[in-house]
C-alpha cells in the first residue's frame, strides 16, 4: 500500500518517515517549494524538522494531483484548511487518515465530518495521541490511537503504518479520538499560562485534572465514549501536551503567562498552534451544547485580550466550591 502525506510540517514529515520505514515508497505534498527541494535534495525538512535524516524512500512534491497514485492518504494540514485542500484533490474511495486536531470554524464540525462532507466515498480514520514529531521521526517508542468505524479498513491501515516503535491501537470511536485531540490543544495553552505566570506544579496538575473533566463533559455531549477520552487520544495526549515546551500550544500559553500579546506570539510562529484557532470554536460549541468549560473560557479571554492574566486567574480561583464528582 503506497501512502501519500498531505502536509509537510513537522508532524507530516515524521509520519512520512514512519510510512517509509515499512520499506514502501512514500509521497509527501508540501505547499512550500523550499521544503520540497530540501526533502528531495538534502534528505531533510530544514524548515520544519531540523537535524532528522529522512528515508530515501520519501519523495516530496508540490503537485497535489501527484497523490492520485497513492492507495491511502494521511491528511496532516492545519484543521482550518482541510476542507479546501481535500476539495482540490480527487480522493475517490481512497481511505483518508486524518491527523489534524481541531474543530472547523463556522460549522463547528470535527475533521471527520468535514472530510465526509467533501469526500463522501472515502473511508475515514483518525490518528491521534501523545506524539511529538521529532521523537516519532527519530524512531522513539510511541503509542497512538487509530480510530475507524470500519474495523477491516482500520486493521489494514494499522498494519501498514505499524512499526516496532510506532504502535497504533484500534478504536471505533472516531468522535472521541477527535475531541480528545482538539480539546487538549486548548488546555495546553492554559497549562502554558500557568508555567509562564510562575504558578507552580500544583496548579498545573490541578488544571490538567479539571481540564480533563471539561474534555469529558464536552466529549460525552458530542457522542464520544468515556473510555476513549481516558485513553491515548484524550488523557494521554493531554498529559504530554500540557507538560513540555516542545508543544506549540504550551509554548504559546507560556508566552501569554509571561505577559506577551497573543497576536504577537501567533505572528512570530511559522508553525500553527491549533489551540488558538480551536478555542473560540470550542467555546461556541460548548455553549450550544450547554456544557460548562471555564478553563476554555479563560483561554479565549486571554487570546482575545479581553482580560489580563491576573484577572483570569482570579476569576477561576473565585468560582464557587463544589463536589469533584459533579465535574
Amino acid at each position: 500500500m503506497k501512502l501519500g502525506i498531505i502536509g509537510a510540517g513537522a508532524w507530516g514529515t515524521a509520519l512520512a518517515q514512519v510510512a517509509a520505514s515499512g520499506g514502501e515508497p512514500t509521497l509527501i505534498w508540501a505547499r512550500e517549494p523550499e521544503v520540497v527541494a530540501a526533502i528531495n535534495g538534502k534528505r531533510e525538512n530544514t524548515v520544519f524538522l531540523h537535524r532528522i535524516t529522512l528515508s530515501d524512500r520519501i519523495e516530496a512534491t508540490a503537485d497535489l494531483a501527484a497523490l492520485t497514485v497513492c492507495d491511502a492518504l494521511l491528511v496532516v494540514t492545519p484543521a482550518q484548511h482541510m476542507r479546501a485542500i481535500l476539495a482540490d484533490i480527487p480522493v475517490g474511495n481512497r481511505p483518508l487518515i486524518l491527523c489534524a486536531k481541531g474543530i472547523e470554524a463556522g460549522s463547528q464540525l470535527l475533521m471527520s465530518q468535514v472530510a465526509s462532507a467533501v469526500c463522501p466515498s472515502a473511508p475515514i480514520a483518525v490518528l491521534s495521541g501523545p506524539t511529538f514529531a521529532h521523537e516519532v521521526a527519530q524512531g522513539l517508542p510511541t503509542a497512538i490511537t487509530l480510530a475507524c468505524e470500519d474495523a477491516a479498513v482500520g486493521q489494514t491501515l494499522a498494519e501498514r503504518i505499524a512499526q516496532p516503535t510506532f504502535r497504533p491501537y484500534a478504536s471505533a470511536d472516531v468522535i472521541g479520538a477527535e475531541i480528545g485531540g482538539a480539546v487538549k490543544n486548548v488546555l495546553a495553552i492554559a497549562c502554558g499560562v500557568v508555567e509562564g505566570a510562575g504558578l507552580g506544579q500544583n496548579a498545573r496538575a490541578a488544571l490538567i485534572a479539571r481540564g480533563f473533566a471539561e474534555m469529558t463533559r464536552f466529549g460525552l455531549a458530542r457522542g464520544a465514549q468515556a473510555e476513549t477520552l481516558a485513553g491515548l487520544s484524550g488523557l494521554g495526549d493531554l498529559v504530554l501536551t500540557c507538560s513540555s515546551t516542545s508543544s506549540r500550544n504550551f509554548s504559546l500559553g507560556k508566552g501569554l503567562g509571561e505577559g506577551r500579546a497573543a497576536a504577537e506570539l501567533i505572528a512570530d510562529r511559522r508553525t500553527v498552534a491549533e489551540g488558538a484557532f480551536t478555542a473560540p470554536v470550542l467555546q461556541q460549541a460548548a455553549r450550544a451544547a450547554g456544557v460548562d468549560m471555564p478553563i476554555v473560557d479563560a483561554v479565549c479571554a486571554l487570546l482575545a485580550a479581553d482580560m489580563a492574566v491576573s484577572d483570569v486567574i482570579s476569576k477561576l480561583l473565585s468560582r464557587p466550591l463544589r463536589g469533584e464528582a459533579l465535574r
